[in-house]
């Protein structure tokens, strides 16, 4: 049959996507996979034999694994998706168990809607079995069309409820219990905010990639998301209590590097606040999150490897003890007896100190840090001991060295 007798399979009159897909695999000869623009099954075709594993794993999943849109992204597959409107031929890619395809983008206007997958294996494809594809892409626009409008109805219609708990205003558990369910939320578990913010305006480019990382991303749960300006505010839902943090640093410092290496932007950050189990306290993460953003902006070269909240550890406090500090016109008597000896002696005792404290106390990586001998550090601690008539061995005196030093940096930036 020629691709005249083919597409009158194609006339419109189907009123779902359901059997959508069945119907373009029989004319196609192939097993066929409609997705939505972040890789979520809507419709597939029925198979006999020679399907591969990441079909298999497709399908039981409902949404594509992500080793294998991370191994598409590798291959340039889909860039050409979203570039392009024409079929691209994706060779198999072993390691993750994909065969041989043709995939081809949905478009409306400039947007892409999803994609049809046709796994083709060892078949070859002609010039008319490719234009029937293009034309199957503009069968499914239409029906991808109602799902991305009842999709984004469905998160415009729970955004307010969303700011009502990052704001505190709905804090009784009745009351999210009941609202969630209205909106269809997952919100019991483990939750916590999440915040990415870019150091520019947020194009709509950023946004389509930002709301396809929350999706294509499967460490965890984006139950709500939404743009405040240049910050995007997930609300996450661990899918266990198991390594919880741990998770969820894997997940920022992947949104960061993707989103980074894909659209060539630079200086994002990332944060997560406190881990709660329910959402009673969601406004409590929120602020712990924008607390971590704000320390990281005011200690980059410190915090550069740190999103939560938990592992801020005493930067959490600095800004409330600097101001205690200053109140109370507080000199560290320490301190002050080192700086004085350095400016008398042209020594640099107290920045042997700073490097031997942030060096946890340990001697090797203290003096490779400054590059001297450990001979020469412990001869350099030993005058310290003695000038500042401080004891290196109590922990809290050098705790409080630690943090008066911190305010100290804090006060000259300041000046």
């Amino acid at each position: 049959m020629d691709s005249s007798g083919h597409s009158e399979l194609f006339k419109d009159d189907i009123d779902s996507l359901e059997g959508l897909a069945d119907r373009i695999g029989k004319v196609l000869d192939c097993p066929i996979t409609i997705e939505d623009a972040n890789h979520r099954i809507i419709s597939y075709s029925t198979h006999e034999e020679n399907v591969d594993d990441a079909r298999v794993a497709t399908i039981v999943r409902r949404k594509v694994p992500e080793n294998v849109i991370n191994s598409l992204w590798k291959h340039g597959v889909m860039a050409q998706l979203f570039e392009q409107e024409e079929p691209v031929i994706v060779p198999a890619i072993d390691e993750v168990g994909l065969g041989n395809r043709i995939a081809v983008s949905v478009w409306k206007n400039n947007e892409v809607l999803g994609f049809i997958w046709a796994q083709t294996t060892d078949k070859q494809f002609n010039e008319d079995k490719l234009k029937l594809l293009k034309e199957a892409s503009r069968l499914v626009q239409k029906q991808l069309q109602k799902h991305q409008i009842r999709k984004r109805k469905a998160e415009e219609s729970y955004q307010e409820f969303f700011w009502q708990l990052l704001t505190g205003h709905v804090s009784q558990k009745d009351v999210i219990d009941r609202q969630a369910k209205r909106f269809g939320l997952q919100l019991d578990g483990s939750l916590a905010i999440a915040l990415i913010e870019y150091d520019c305006d947020v194009t709509q480019t950023i946004e389509k990639h930002s709301y396809y990382l929350t999706e294509t991303l499967q460490l965890v749960q984006v139950v709500c998301r939404v743009f405040d300006q240049n910050q995007l505010i997930l609300l996450i839902r661990l899918q266990s209590e198991d390594n919880a943090i741990k998770v969820l640093n894997q997940f920022i410092g992947n949104f960061i590097h993707k989103i980074t290496e894909r659209l060539q932007i630079n200086h994002v950050k990332g944060s997560f606040g406190t881990i709660y189990n329910g959402a009673q306290h969601i406004k409590d993460s929120y602020i712990h999150a924008l607390k971590v953003l704000e320390q990281k902006e005011q200690f980059p070269m410190e915090l550069a490897s740190i999103y939560s909240y938990q592992e801020l550890g005493i930067y959490q406090f600095l800004n409330e003890l600097y101001q205690i500090r200053n109140r109370d016109h507080y000199q560290n008597y320490s301190i002050e007896r080192l700086r004085n000896y350095d400016l008398k002696h042209h020594t640099n005792l107290l920045t042997t100190l700073t490097v031997y404290l942030e060096c946890d106390s340990n001697v090797h990586r203290a003096a490779k840090s400054i590059h001297v001998h450990t001979n020469t550090l412990n001869y350099r601690l030993k005058r310290i001991v003695e000038i500042a008539e401080i004891d290196l061995k109590d922990p809290n005196q050098k705790i409080t060295l630690y943090l008066d030093l911190k305010l100290e940096n804090m006060r000259r930036d300041d000046m």
